[in-house]
């Protein structure tokens, strides 16, 4: 059972010690195991327990019915588009072709989703690797339905063919993302969440316990800790302590949490771990470790088992890739894309500057570039003309924190400005940096060279790959985020660069844009 702890002195805090919830192991599991017995027939052991099994598993399920009412949306819709496309062969009976071979197309495509682990419960609900996932099994499924109908010699109508994939591709991804979407706002609003138990020494379980609590779209609530040594930061006392990570199984069984995680300091000795993990098999609760590893993607580490013992293998940062033709071809064409299609919005903008104030459109500004290089910055100018000459007098007014100058209702704003910033309008001029091969598309932001000077020695890693229209930090709170936050972001990017990542990040920031989340 829970009892108090005893008041007494605690000169760690300063005063009288609150009161915290202490686990009595012995009381706590003849009392539990009373429970157990009144309610036998209804919980076996480990018991079904509002969690992992309640929790990740049916939300896969759910994925995967919405998958199966996608793959048939598609299939429907690429039958009737196919009989409008001119350039393939008169379509004759297609709707009898096709209709033997759909549910083929759909079992064999739902297969290779499960097979390529696209409704694996550890990937699902945040991270790039669930759509890679899915990608790399509709290709599959495309090449070996393109190989069985040829060796076959099944008349499938090549327009249908393309048509199918060209929009289901898209389509499942699109639905994942919704999908994820929606999981987030419902953990938000106190759904589809999981108990968790997190052990560790003190620093460590403070460090997670800080980004559960921050990030709450995750859904883990910490029910009670089992800490490696004492507690006395003032985040854990109103959470139940269930002893030593040793104390683990009737942890579990007595909070019924689905996940248990063990920070470093958990053991001293990796078999106690594997003796822990033994006495948890029978039980519904996912044991996790996090590594003494940061700001390290998933993409760089493997793990590999030499003589019994598991080793984590980091690639080296990804900086040199970050600078490859692949990134700076996609910006080309990213980019010369976006100028066709923002040309109307940028020449209105430019019109609505010119009537404001009768000053220049595009204001311009020495950057730092990639390697220490400098470059004019472009941009559509947001305030008066002599903003920069009245910056000295707003020094004191300045809300941001490290190298950066940011002002909340800065009063050198013009009022077309505020509306072009409020929707990033004011970037748009960027899209030539990038084609000139000064910036890319995604990237860490332009410093001045002002903010490098004082830059720290570890920041300057910033500058090992081009500046980017926007990055990391600007997907995750934008002017919102503090200078430190910033920085570990883009150097997070820096060190972890893919070529999904950046394509994720642009997804993320016309969702930013539109949702005006930290702009001014």
């Amino acid at each position: 059972m829970f009892i108090p702890a005893p008041r007494g002195k605690n000169p760690a805090v300063g005063g009288t010690q609150q009161r915290s919830r202490v686990w009595d192991p012995p009381q706590g599991i003849h009392a539990m195991t009373m429970r157990r017995r009144r309610r036998r027939s209804a919980a076996p052991r480990g018991g079904p327990a509002p969690g992992y099994c309640d929790v990740t598993r049916r939300y896969a399920a759910a994925v995967s019915l919405v998958d199966t009412i996608c793959l048939i949306a598609c299939t429907i819709v690429a039958v009737e588009l196919r009989l409008l496309l001119p350039f393939f062969d008169p379509p004759t009976q297609i709707a009898e072709v096709v209709a033997p071979f759909g549910l083929i197309i759909l079992a064999a495509w739902l297969a290779a989703l499960w097979w390529r682990g696209a409704y694996d419960t550890g990937q699902m609900g945040s991270g790039a690797q669930e759509f890679v996932r899915v990608a790399q099994a509709s290709m599959l499924t495309a090449g070996t339905l393109g190989i069985t109908a040829y060796l076959f010699r099944y008349p499938l109508p090549r327009g249908f063919f393309v048509v199918l994939f060209a929009i289901g591709i898209p389509a499942l991804i699109l639905e994942r993302i919704a999908l994820r979407e929606l999981l987030k706002a419902l953990r938000r609003r106190g759904l589809f969440r999981r108990r968790v138990l997190l052990g560790g020494d003190e620093a460590h379980m403070l460090d997670l316990h800080t980004v559960l609590s921050r990030e709450s779209w995750l859904g883990l609530d910490v029910v009670g800790t089992l800490p490696s040594g004492t507690l006395t930061r003032p985040e854990f006392v109103e959470l139940p302590r269930f002893g030593s990570p040793a104390e683990c199984l009737a942890a579990v069984r007595a909070t019924r949490a689905s996940l248990v995680i063990f920070a470093e300091g958990s053991f001293e000795r990796a078999s106690q771990f594997s003796l822990l993990a033994r006495q948890l098999e029978h039980e519904s609760a996912q044991l996790v470790v996090v590594p003494a590893l940061t700001d390290i993607s998933a993409q760089r580490m493997t793990v590999q088992s030499l003589a019994g013992v598991p080793l984590v293998f980091i690639e080296r940062p990804r900086a040199r890739e970050a600078r490859a033709w692949l990134k700076r071809g996609f910006d080309i064409v990213g980019a010369s894309m976006l100028l066709l299609l923002a040309s109307p919005i940028m020449a209105a903008t430019a019109l609505a500057i010119r009537m404001g104030d009768g000053g220049p459109v595009i204001y311009q500004q020495r950057r730092v570039g990639m390697g220490g290089t400098t470059f004019e910055f472009l941009k559509f100018r947001s305030m008066v003309v002599d903003a920069d000459a009245l910056r000295v007098n707003l020094t004191a007014s300045n809300e941001a924190s490290g190298a950066l100058f940011k002002i909340h209702h800065d009063p050198r704003i013009t009022p077309v400005g505020r509306i072009i910033r409020r929707y990033s309008i004011d970037e748009l001029p960027q899209l030539v940096n990038v084609l000139r091969g000064e910036m890319s598309l995604v990237g860490p932001r332009p410093a001045l060279e002002s903010e490098v000077s004082r830059y720290e020695e570890h920041v300057n890693r910033r500058l090992a790959v081009p500046p980017g229209l926007t990055g990391l930090w600007q997907v995750s709170g934008r002017s919102d985020l503090s200078w430190e936050d910033a920085v570990r972001l883009d150097l997070y990017y820096v060190d972890n660069w893919s070529f999904t990542s950046d394509v994720t990040i642009l997804l993320r920031t016309l969702r930013a844009v539109l949702s005006r989340d930290g702009a001014y």
